[in-house]
């Protein structure tokens, strides 16, 4: 069995400075990782650097990037390449997040060109999907995972090993807002994610699945415990390094 991935995104937040104080303070905080358990911290591109020097010999503790440009190099301004992310110290990225597909309008098809081409250029992809409260409400769970996992993953072979590409399910009404899947949302939807990657795509049951939304230190150890959630992706509370630590550990 793989370890739990404990993800951390921090979006525009933490300039140089900041982000290595959080992240040897993350290490402080954890001076060994938990048993089973793989943290990873996708800070700001300008930050990864500096959060990849702090990690690095530290087992367990691993750095990445929020988003990529499916191409080696071009004249595509103010974009960035796989190969720029694994010079600065990336060996994870995270694809088609809600705010990617919601402010910056990037389509399934583009979600799915990033992930195979980060995959190709030797970063690990953490593919994120979710539905709006609206396509809940009107029933369409099962209609926008499928779409958006065989989109996604459209230029993936089924043979990618588990190890280098996770999918986090985050519920769009759930994130930034302090709403919270219940168990019951979270169990259904994880377990609709795992069949269609074994049915419908042929992936591996070893493949993880993360829960993100709201995850918080008081909630995490219950998020943790259902079945098929394989770890987190956390936003606001990954900021803070205490915060984020507690979630680590639950």
């Amino acid at each position: 069995m793989l370890p739990k991935l404990m993800a951390a995104n921090w979006k525009m937040y933490k300039a140089t400075a900041q982000a290595r104080a959080s992240a040897e303070e993350l290490c402080t905080l954890l001076p060994v990782t938990p048993e089973q358990r793989e943290i990873l911290v996708c800070p700001p591109f300008t930050a990864i650097a500096a959060v990849a020097a702090v990690f690095a010999g530290k087992p367990g503790f691993l750095t990445g990037a929020q988003n990529l440009y499916p191409k080696e190099e071009g004249a595509f301004t103010g974009e960035i390449s796989p190969d720029m992310l694994k010079d600065a110290g990336a060996r994870w990225v995270l694809t088609g997040h809600s705010e990617r597909r919601s402010l910056f309008g990037e389509s399934d098809a583009q979600v799915g060109a990033k992930t195979a081409f980060a995959l190709a250029q030797g970063l690990n992809a953490v593919l994120c999907i979710g539905e709006t409260l609206d396509q809940r409400e009107a029933g369409q769970l099962e209609q926008v995972l499928a779409r958006q996992l065989a989109a996604g993953l459209a230029d993936v072979p089924p043979s990618c090993p588990p190890v280098c590409l996770a999918v986090a399910y985050e519920p769009v009404w759930a994130i930034g807002t302090g709403k919270v899947a219940g168990p019951k949302e979270i169990l259904e939807a994880h377990a609709l994610v795992r069949r269609l990657l074994c049915e419908k795509l042929g992936m591996s049951r070893e493949l993880r699945i993360l829960y993100g939304g709201s995850v918080k230190p008081d909630n995490a150890s219950e998020i943790i415990g259902l079945d098929n959630v394989d770890g987190v992706l956390v936003g606001g509370a990954s900021l803070q390094a205490e915060s984020f630590s507690r979630i680590v550990r639950a």
